[in-house]
């Protein structure tokens, strides 16, 4: 008989843990995200804080190590800016001392370097000199990408 995909299967807290360990090993995760899914693989509440323990203190787990390995990602591959990678790890659950010193590994000579050319592909496709509407649909670009607004009037000033 097939079975419904409506209803999840329960999977035990040992097979649970296994399967944490494999998401672990091959790319950094939040503890959030973690939760979720043996929430919902419907994993007991105990069961749950015992596995997230158990993976932290064997250091499978470490949102510090996550906040920096993201804000590298976002940042580099990406091209988000400073206040969008914040955004994105508050909404992983992360706390502010751990997002603030994760973003203070972005260099900001390289920062802003990366905004110059994003601005410099942007307004490649616009007519010169710049209009007024083309300065506000850049600096729209720029804030949907993250990046902070007065970094980006001094760069559409210069």
């Amino acid at each position: 008989m097939p079975r419904s995909f409506s209803t999840p299967k329960v999977i035990p807290p040992e097979k649970a843990l296994i399967r944490c360990e494999e998401l672990c090993a091959r790319a950094e995760r939040c503890e959030h995200e973690l939760r979720e899914k043996m929430r919902a693989w419907r994993i007991d509440s105990r069961d749950i804080e015992a596995i997230i323990n158990s993976l932290t203190t064997r250091r499978f787990l470490d949102d510090s190590r996550f906040a920096r390995a993201f804000v590298r990602d976002k940042y580099r591959f990406a091209r988000w800016g400073r206040r969008k990678i914040a955004m994105a790890l508050k909404q992983k659950r992360i706390d502010s001392d751990t997002i603030d010193e994760a973003l203070e590994e972005i260099n900001q000579e390289e920062y802003t370097a990366v905004l110059r050319t994003l601005l410099k592909a942007k307004a490649a496709h616009m007519d010169r000199p710049l209009s007024y509407d083309d300065r506000v649909k850049l600096f729209r670009f720029a804030v949907a990408r993250g990046f902070e607004t007065q970094l980006i009037s001094s760069m559409l000033k210069s």
